[in-house]
């Protein structure tokens, strides 16, 4: 039977999870408490999500009988991150339903054709931006951008990395070289007033669910601190949002995350198709968290609140951040969310802290 709002996922069945780092856990608790069972794929064993979910698949996702086998063992596969190879979530979708969809990765695993879609199908705005296969491509790309603007790989890039910002000509040989001859885009630079965020979610019937507005702060390219209710919160961003996941015909919980402009104008930097690290904060706001939302958004269930009761503020502990956590622990405002993760290394993220400010 398939899923549809009037025939619901029933407790006791199994999710399937391809990913299994820390928000594969956070949505492998989530189901746990709305009474699911969790299977995670992942090729590295004992990872976070394994740690708390009732069974765990070790293998390559190039090994599409695994993945086949895997998928046929759930009543509904997910995944927690957007680079799951095409054929592992084409396998998988050939065998259960997969949410959100297989084409959903293909837009969003290259930037070049994930601008293209905002832009173009869903009629969103992004900043101006050029394909780049070349150094001769790229000098045309600055010749009709101008300067500054900022390279980047197509595909694989997160956290700042495969990125450079082209500030005068003399960078644009360096710039290039970065690449090693990868397939690229040149985007318009944008100088912003704030970075913020939507997360939202939509269902196998097009219900849609949307949290307040998230303001966002980044250190050395990673999330440092999300703030939710933001302010001047007036609703055009999560317009936009659900304009874009009714374009991919999206089941599940995305983020998008945008460039405010000190005008107000709002270009889509790009999207998240996952639960988000800036959505942390939904876990301790009192209402629906982001990972409840999606497991009931995949597994056909009503939405639920996405209100907040509370204004949170997400900070993430990078690294050995996370030595803190016994004095973080003392804070009667503060909920401290760790990942189980077993080596400390700079820039990983460890876990994250949520404070009620308000």
């Amino acid at each position: 039977m398939s899923l549809t709002p009037q025939h619901p996922l029933s407790p006791g069945s199994t999710i399937g999870i391809l990913g299994g780092g820390q928000l594969g856990r956070m949505l492998s608790l989530a189901a746990s408490r709305l009474g699911f069972q969790c299977h995670i794929y992942d090729p590295q064993p004992a990872g976070p999500a394994a740690h708390v979910s009732r069974s765990e698949t070790n293998t390559s996702y190039e090994d599409t009988e695994a993945v086949l086998g895997f998928a046929q063992s759930c009543d509904v596969v997910t995944y927690e991150f957007e680079n799951v190879p095409a054929l592992t979530a084409k396998t998988a979708a050939n065998a259960k339903p997969l949410h959100p969809n297989a084409q959903v990765l293909t837009v969003a695993q290259d930037r070049l054709t994930e601008k293209t879609f905002i832009r173009d199908k869903a009629n969103v705005p992004v900043a101006l931006f050029e394909s780049v296969d070349s150094i001769h491509d790229l000098k045309r790309a600055v010749k009709k951008l101008g300067l500054p603007a900022v390279l980047k790989t197509r595909r694989l890039g997160y956290d700042g990395k495969g990125q450079m910002i082209i500030k005068t000509e003399a960078d644009i040989t360096k710039a290039w070289t970065m690449m090693n001859d990868a397939p690229a885009i040149l985007e318009q630079f944008i100088p912003f007033r704030r970075e913020v965020s939507v997360v939202a979610a939509r269902s196998l019937n097009g219900e849609t669910a949307a949290y307040p507005l998230i303001e966002n702060v980044h250190k050395n390219h990673i999330l440092h601190k999300s703030t939710s209710p933001a302010q001047d919160d007036d609703g055009r961003a999560q317009a936009l949002a659900i304009n874009i996941m009714t374009a991919l015909n999206y089941v599940g919980v995305m983020a998008t995350e945008f460039f405010e402009l000190e005008d107000g104008t709002l270009l889509v930097n790009e999207i998240a198709p996952r639960v988000h690290n800036s959505g942390h904060w939904t876990q301790d706001a009192a209402c629906v968290d982001q990972f409840e939302l999606h497991i009931r958004a995949i597994a056909g269930w009503p939405l639920g609140d996405t209100a907040p009761k509370h204004t949170v503020e997400m900070t993430n502990l990078i690294g050995d951040d996370v030595d803190h956590w016994k004095s973080l622990a003392e804070d009667p405002k503060t909920f401290l969310h760790l990942y189980g993760k077993r080596d400390v290394k700079p820039d990983r993220k460890m876990g994250h802290v949520n404070r009620i400010i308000g």
